[in-house]
């Protein structure tokens, strides 16, 4: 009996793009959780993410739209230079609301909406990064009883990103990317 979520959320910075290869690819085509992922890049990559890993995975893999119902099954990235929300009623938002830690698009903006909306029903995962981004929303599904999960520090490409979010919630689970991966390919649709 594997675990179920009704979304997953990713937060990553530098090195996302490896640690993120490891992860998405592994997903067989049926699989049906959506994911919302978070990616600090440069505010002109427009739709390189999702170009990307749309070449090399078996879902569908797109760059979220304001106002986009979430589908099952389909990987959403937040487009550069905006903020990726979820709405109460599972929509997904984009705002250009101010960078948060230096970030626009946050991690943290996406995991705390995305925790108003789930709750308990959400796996929000922490990789790679060079800053904090990423711990106070990881606190913010802890406390709305969600499954937190973060990449060893030890095996990140950048480690101050998951060292921030085990420190601002210590009973997250760390876990290799490839632990992260195989961990993700059990999770069912709520």
């Amino acid at each position: 009996m594997g675990t179920s979520a009704e979304a997953i959320v990713i937060g990553a910075s530098a090195g996302a793009v490896e640690a993120l290869s490891v992860i998405l690819p592994s997903l067989p085509a049926d699989y049906e959780v959506p994911m919302l992922i978070v990616v600090h890049v440069p505010p002109d990559n427009k739709g390189i993410l999702a170009q990307l890993f749309q070449a090399k995975c078996n879902i569908e893999v797109r760059e979220a739209e304001d106002k986009e119902p979430i589908s099952d099954g389909t990987a959403y990235f937040a487009p550069p230079d905006y903020h990726l929300l979820v709405e109460p009623d599972k929509s997904l938002s984009l705002s250009s609301d101010a960078p948060v830690l230096f970030s626009r698009p946050s991690v943290d903006v996406l995991f705390e909406s995305a925790a108003d909306a789930y709750g308990a029903d959400l796996i929000a995962i922490v990789l790679t990064g060079a800053n904090e981004d990423g711990a106070e929303g990881l606190r913010a599904v802890a406390d709305a009883g969600g499954t937190i999960i973060v990449q060893s520090p030890e095996g990140a490409y950048a480690s101050a990103m998951p060292a921030a979010a085990i420190a601002a919630c210590p009973n997250a689970r760390v876990m290799s990317l490839e632990e992260i991966a195989a961990y993700l390919q059990d999770v069912e649709k709520t």
